[in-house]
């Protein structure tokens, strides 16, 4: 799974990382683990892909799992 059509989430933990995997999995959600990006300054080396349009479907299942993350990259403000 690569391409521009994908959101990634990082993790401060090896744990979380595969935790969230498990989550998504779990859920339905396609998930690849891959090496987190170095400018994402994530704690863990591990990062997880989704296509863009179930960005939403995973965020909410590892909220209400209790898994932390960050997406890479940010969310930009607006003007």
């Amino acid at each position: 799974m690569t391409g521009p059509g994908l959101q990634t989430f990082v993790f401060d933990t090896t744990n979380a990382a595969l935790w969230a995997e498990e989550v998504a999995k779990a859920s339905g959600i396609p998930v690849e683990v891959v090496p987190a990006p170095a400018a994402s300054r994530a704690k863990c080396d591990l990062a997880l892909v989704t296509p863009r349009t179930r960005e939403c479907d995973l965020a909410e299942a590892l909220a209400e799992a209790g898994v932390t993350y960050r997406r890479w990259p940010p969310e930009e403000d607006g003007p």
